[in-house]
């Protein structure tokens, strides 16, 4: 197969040297006819194509982001190997046609399959490319960046009940974008974050050279470990850390309202929570007059309950809530329901009911008691979203803010991730009028200059790129930048100048490149 695809891409520079060739076509239809030419023409799929609306479809999870109006790609490419992709670059470098890249298609603004401003672009949809090869005895696994973390979670439990991936709660967030960001979940108290477990990965540049960590260097390495998707290049695969966890990890879910002393409790978890053995995470999701507080401890029920009675015994847990299980259980638990399967984290279909709405911050002091009163005041209006609430400490902040792109390490004490949704069948304009109205009240108790965001919750209210002699400003680029990244945007600005200095890959929030002077 090596020698086939390297025949391939040979016969590809062939076919571009054609002087002929470059003169006669136009930028698209030259695009087109250069991919055909390098990739099986079943792995294309044009805005002719019978099957491009439903595999442009098949990973779009917000109807908000894919109306009629939509800016949508010329092309989708469903690369097989790393070849296709070299060519896919290659060709689109050659025609002045950009390349956005999915995995899954969580993208909360969905930049990996649509583009803000007119724009001839293509979609490289690493669907195909999914494989999870585990390791077991060395306690690693090599990850294709279209698997999603549900399909990675599943092969690692089939290698062994004792092995994890510190990663999100979502089963159907692909691996390539949640990398990308950072990527965090119920044992980043214990572990760290997702990237704090990358142990190397490939990424085809912008010359559609196929780079490891070493091949890439130190800086751009560091990079795509939660410097933001696509900005780099195509990541086409991660070695990563797995992690010991025991036979039986014990889960609760515990909802508290209103008249049940929620504003109390919440105001004690909040400092309790990221102060916690790192065996215990404890998130809350709050809606309407509820917040349920869900849990993972990495033990057994009977370990838990003196734990609980001894740091948090305002939430009044006992035996009756525990629910003891395996770790590759706990992934449908928490996510899914309590009657999922775990064969359920598999499923990677998607609904176009619901249109959603999310943005972040992050807390570093505790929101005092009436703060707490204000925001149920808030959360009980018509139309009203919910909090997702995920406390830190433990081995999450133990890295110092420079050690990768992610910054949001010591101090913090929790993120708040603020969401909301409506029917595809209307507009939404009340619903994102109250996600807008709450961001703006919660500013006196969140992080301040800047005021922090998490990279994987995207928001282009946030900001986007301007774009002047054809590569994105830098000094309008960190209006978002500083927020997502603080002190560490200005590294990936030179690292992208290492990697891609002409800006070929580029979207309304990629990094910017920046040149360092010799």
């Amino acid at each position: 197969m090596a020698s086939v695809c390297s025949l391939a891409l040979v016969l590809l520079f062939s076919f571009l040297s054609s002087h002929a060739f470059v003169v006669s076509l136009a930028s698209s239809d030259g695009f087109l006819q250069c991919l055909s030419a390098a990739i099986p023409n079943q792995l294309l799929y044009t805005q002719s194509s019978p099957s491009f609306m439903p595999i442009l479809v098949s990973s779009v999870r917000n109807p908000r982001l894919f109306t009629p109006t939509t800016v949508r790609p010329l092309v989708i490419v469903t690369p097989t190997n790393a070849s296709h992709v070299q060519s896919t670059v290659i060709c689109g470098r050659h025609h002045d046609v950009r390349i956005r890249v999915r995995s899954g298609g969580h993208d909360f603004e969905g930049l990996s399959y649509r583009s803000e401003r007119p724009e001839v672009f293509a979609v490289v949809d690493l669907n195909m490319m999914r494989s999870v090869r585990v390791n077991r005895r060395a306690g690693t696994a090599s990850i294709d960046s279209g698997a999603t973390l549900g399909e990675v979670y599943y092969a690692v439990s089939k290698a062994s009940n004792q092995l994890a991936f510190a990663a999100g709660l979502c089963p159907t967030i692909g691996i390539g974008g949640h990398l990308s960001g950072g990527g965090f979940g119920m044992l980043l108290r214990k572990y760290g974050g997702a990237i704090d477990n990358v142990l190397d990965a490939t990424l085809v540049d912008a010359e559609g050279r196929v780079l490891d960590k070493k091949a890439m260097g130190r800086d751009v390495f560091w990079a795509i470990r939660g410097g933001g998707g696509e900005s780099f290049g195509i990541v086409l695969s991660w070695k990563v850390k797995l992690v010991p966890v025991p036979p039986k990890v014990t889960m609760f879910k515990v909802p508290k309202s209103i008249d049940e002393g929620v504003i109390d409790i919440l105001t004690k978890w909040q400092v309790v929570a990221p102060a916690l053995p790192d065996d215990l995470f404890i998130r809350v999701v709050v809606q309407n007059d509820v917040a349920e507080f869900q849990s993972m401890y990495l033990g057994t029920c009977d370990m838990l309950l003196p734990l609980m009675e001894s740091h948090f015994p305002e939430l009044g847990l006992n035996q009756t809530h525990c629910k003891e299980m395996t770790w590759i259980q706990s992934v449908p638990y928490i996510f899914l329901g309590s009657t999922a399967t775990v064969e359920d984290i598999l499923n990677r279909t998607t609904s176009l009911d619901m249109s959603t709405k999310a943005t972040s911050d992050y807390v570093h002091q505790a929101i005092p008691k009436d703060g707490w009163v204000k925001i149920f005041t808030l959360l009980a209006k018509p139309n009203a979203g919910l909090l997702i609430i995920v406390p830190y400490g433990g081995k999450i902040n133990s890295f110092s803010e420079a050690a990768t792109p992610f910054p949001h390490r010591g101090g913090v004490l929790f993120n708040i991730q603020y969401m909301n949704f409506w029917l595809a069948t209307t507009d939404g304009s009340t619903q994102t009028k109250w996600l807008k109205d709450f961001y703006a009240f919660m500013g006196p108790y969140v992080s301040q200059n800047p005021r922090q965001a998490y990279v994987n919750y995207r928001d282009l209210d946030l900001g986007v790129n301007v774009v002047v002699g054809n590569v994105t400003s830098y000094k309008a680029a960190m209006v978002w930048g500083e927020k997502y990244y603080k002190g560490n945007f200005k590294r990936l600005a030179f690292a992208k100048g290492k990697v891609d200095p002409d800006d070929y890959f580029r979207n309304e929030q990629s990094i910017p490149p920046l040149v360092a002077r010799k």
